[in-house]
């Protein structure tokens, strides 16, 4: 039985920075500092390709979100990376980004290993939190970020699972809630990709490398976000590469009681990725579930009474949706769209994963 430390629901669940629990100073000082800002002022934690090819860019592109700074432990690099990007300012190391008065809000995108202590800090430094995914390198990590984010009741923090965001998923969860599909019953999910270079992090077993933690876990946040539940148990079976020691295919089931999940994932096969979502009267089909590209329409496939309606969604940009959300809720002092209770959650079914792998039996 996992714990039920978590449960995966929309972000109405936990409110972090609500105005109700300050002293009336620090009110009136948080709403004069939230009525004079338009825009959310991001500072980004090293030169990571994800934040510099994706990130960034979609957030330049954002209503309320201004990337201003951006940090890596050698300075020519932030240097570099700004002058590519327009990025006013860089940094030679994060502790001096995380002192930056300018920046109200650190995105986190370093290796795994380095998830929870540099969120840490920029919670000590005053700052808002994106963390990427996943929050750490154990449930136990996770752990110690939520009761970091405790401490800083004023401060957002969220992990940055941006899929959640897009319309494509959001339509997909509202098909579901409405019974457009009859009862649901089953989830089954795959996403792969082919990368045997051993210098690249996804590979390094000792900072947090593997197929789970790269991509396993999306499949396990969308099984959690679409039955709103967490699992009852878990079943998994893990294949670890010979060399490098990270886990390179895994397979699992995730049983919710009134359902089940079930996906593959792995770092060593032809690059795919697809969900199907199963009820008793209808399917919805997600062509490209989690990589969904900024600059095509997306679609999915609602299959019901005999039809099979395709539905399409506008070109959009969901690292542009998840900083715009993040952003009005540091504005507008409203929970973020993911409460960080959510991401120890995820924590621990990959835990459950690993943990089946080894002993063979159910968690």
């Amino acid at each position: 039985m996992l714990p039920a430390s978590a449960k995966a629901t929309d972000a109405g669940s936990v409110r972090h920075g609500n105005l109700q629990s300050f002293t009336t100073s620090e009110r009136t000082a948080t709403l004069r500092k939230v009525t004079a800002m338009n825009k959310l002022r991001w500072g980004i934690l090293s030169t990571a390709k994800i934040g510099t090819a994706k990130v960034i860019p979609a957030m330049q592109r954002g209503e309320f979100t201004e990337v201003v700074a951006i940090a890596s432990r050698d300075a020519q690099r932030a240097k570099a990376a700004a002058a590519e990007l327009g990025i006013p300012k860089s940094h030679g190391s994060y502790e001096a980004l995380l002192a930056d008065p300018d920046v109200d809000a650190v995105y986190n995108p370093l290796p795994n290993h380095l998830h929870l202590p540099w969120s840490i800090q920029a919670l000590e430094a005053g700052k808002h939190v994106l963390c990427e995914k996943p929050i750490g390198l154990s449930a136990d990590e996770g752990r110690q970020l939520v009761a970091a984010g405790t401490k800083h009741p004023r401060l957002k923090l969220m992990e940055a699972f941006m899929y959640r965001n897009h319309p494509q998923w959001q339509t997909a969860r509202q098909l579901v809630r409405d019974g457009k599909i009859g009862e649901l019953r089953t989830i089954q999910s795959f996403f792969s990709y082919f990368n045997d270079d051993p210098a690249n992090i996804r590979n390094q077993a000792d900072i947090g490398g593997g197929a789970l933690m790269d991509i396993g876990c999306y499949p396990i946040s969308v099984s959690r976000f679409i039955f709103e539940a967490e699992p009852q148990r878990v079943f998994g079976i893990v294949e670890f590469d010979p060399t490098f020691k990270t886990d390179r295919l895994a397979s699992a089931v995730l049983d919710f009681g009134r359902g089940t999940s079930t996906f593959t994932c792995s770092t060593q096969l032809v690059p795919y990725q697809r969900v199907n979502i199963y009820g008793t009267r209808g399917r919805v089909e997600i062509e490209i579930p989690f990589n969904a590209p900024p600059d095509k329409p997306c679609r999915l496939w609602h299959e019901h009474d005999g039809t099979n309606d395709e539905i399409a969604f506008p070109i959009c940009d969901q690292y542009t949706i998840q900083g715009d959300l993040f952003a009005q809720a540091v504005l507008n002092d409203t929970p973020v769209p993911t409460p960080i209770e959510d991401a120890l959650g995820n924590m621990e079914v990959i835990e459950a994963v690993f943990a089946s792998g080894r002993s063979g039996g159910w968690v």
